[in-house]
């Protein structure tokens, strides 16, 4: 599996892992309904979510991520 793919799913699994309680949380403690409770939960993941992304470096193609929680970028192995 090439590492852009991997940075993909990476991305899609770190999206999911938030968008999914924060809907379940927006749905219990909210009156939102629809898609405005999607929406707001979409927004909190897309903010949360760790984003990955497979760069082409000298010494071959790495994955770095990127978190609103940790300063910097880090390298994935």
């Amino acid at each position: 599996m090439s590492k852009t793919t991997k940075s993909f799913l990476y991305n899609f699994l770190s999206f999911a892992a938030f968008f999914l309680p924060a809907q379940l949380l927006l749905s219990s403690f909210t009156s939102l309904k629809g898609f405005a409770m999607m929406g707001v939960a979409f927004v909190i993941s897309t903010i949360l979510a760790p984003k990955f992304q497979a760069i082409r470096t000298k010494d071959g193609e790495k994955i770095f991520m990127k978190i609103i929680f940790i300063k910097g970028v880090k390298e994935i192995n």
